[in-house]
């Protein structure tokens, strides 16, 4: 396994804390190269991917930009723009509300909960590949180290 340093072609010994951030950012980056390599031949983006996720999550109860915006992973996504073209693959729909017409409602179609349940299996191989180098309670200690860091 490479040290940070031999990554970064730097003679310079790094300091903890910055080497710690740097390596986050590397991860980030890895899984990020990861799961867009599983999601290119869907023609989906790791934002989009996610869009779809929290709709089918709404078991087809709509849900409008700011509620998607909130769950997403990646807050600085434009939401209207991938919600844009999420509904010119056909994988999502746009309605007015009856009640309410300044509310959109958004819902996932059948054509996005399928390309979800083709990517399910394929995304859960993915991660367990990605993450096969550390056991269980390994994962405990990093997921719980990730979160402390962000408190």
């Amino acid at each position: 396994m490479k040290e940070l340093e031999d990554i970064l072609k730097t003679s310079k010994t790094l300091p903890l804390s910055r080497k710690t951030i740097i390596n986050v950012f590397l991860s980030n980056t890895y899984f990020k190269d990861e799961m867009l390599s599983v999601l290119k031949p869907f023609d989906l983006s790791v934002e989009q991917f996610n869009v779809l996720r929290i709709l089918r999550g709404q078991n087809e109860k709509p849900l409008n930009l700011q509620d998607i915006q909130d769950r997403m992973v990646n807050k600085m996504s434009n939401t209207t723009r991938l919600i844009d073209k999420l509904l010119l693959k056909g994988f999502v729909e746009r309605n007015t509300c009856a009640k309410n017409r300044r509310k959109i409602e958004i819902f996932i179609t059948q054509d996005g909960l399928k390309t979800l349940s083709v990517l399910d299996p394929i995304i859960d191989d993915i991660e367990q590949q990605m993450t096969s180098n550390l056991s269980q309670t390994e994962l405990e200690q990093l997921n719980n180290l990730l979160t402390k860091l962000k408190a």
